[in-house]
């Protein structure tokens, strides 16, 4: 491994990134507008894009596995992350409980850490194209695992087949292979294989492997906002409810 390359920052990551923050954010201030305060154009918009959100957490995901080569306390990382998605649940359900979130993105992205520290050495033994391609595969087959996707295994439409109701328990909901209600699910069938996939092409991003364009900084507000993406995708639920609920006041004293 180079050491002089891991100083080079990549700013096309950071620019993804920091666009990718920028879209789930607008899509959450659909959601918060609609299913929160009952503006209608907030659930017609949140439907709207409702098919596309998928690919913006993934690529979230994905950046977010490339990190996890680049850290040298994962484990630190993972534990204060899923401190702090315990910490929001805990308070959407005492505050919040019909917008509770029991197993969202960020306690999902904190068990994945936890998970990429502990099988780091095997990951290790494995060629990243390889892994990549095995993670693509794998991300495919189980893609339909969760409940909102009708807990299949296999490829819709090629060859799927219908989990046994006797392994769907709630107990296995951060898993997918159950059910709770929650205003946020990211279970580990499917999203693993997409964090892990990152955590193949993060073994190029170490190394200073990657194309020389992608050092290159083209957007420094998108690169800012990239490397602070954790930090943002924290705050900005909480900033889009302080908004909304502001301004939801203002009208109404107006009226």
């Amino acid at each position: 491994m180079n050491g002089k390359s891991n100083l080079r920052r990549i700013h096309f990551i950071d620019e993804v990134r920091g666009f990718d923050i920028i879209l789930m954010a607008i899509y959450h201030a659909f959601s918060t507008a609609g299913f929160v305060f009952g503006y209608e154009w907030g659930r017609e918009l949140f439907v709207f894009f409702q098919p596309v959100e998928p690919f913006f957490a993934g690529i979230f995901i994905f950046i977010c596995g490339m990190s996890c080569r680049l850290s040298r306390s994962n484990l630190k990382r993972g534990g204060i992350l899923l401190l702090i998605a315990l910490g929001i649940t805990l308070f959407l359900w005492v505050f919040m409980p019909e917008h509770v979130i029991l197993f969202g993105i960020l306690h999902f992205l904190s068990v994945a850490i936890l998970l990429f520290a502990l099988l780091r050495p095997a990951l290790d033994r494995i060629k990243p194209l390889a892994g990549i391609a095995v993670c693509a595969e794998l991300l495919l087959i189980t893609w339909w695992v969760p409940y909102y996707n009708g807990h299949l295994i296999g490829i819709k439409g090629i060859a799927a087949w219908k989990i046994p109701q006797e392994i769907i328990k709630p107990w296995l909901y951060p898993l997918g292979l159950g059910y709770l209600p929650s205003s946020d699910y990211f279970p580990i069938l499917p999203w693993i294989f997409c964090f892990l996939a990152g955590s193949f092409a993060g073994v190029w991003a170490a190394d200073g492997r990657l194309p020389e364009w992608m050092y290159r900084q083209r957007a420094p507000f998108l690169s800012a906002i990239g490397r602070r993406a954790l930090l943002i995708y924290i705050l900005h639920q909480p900033a889009i409810f302080a908004a909304f609920y502001i301004a939801t006041q203002v009208l109404r004293l107006r009226a």
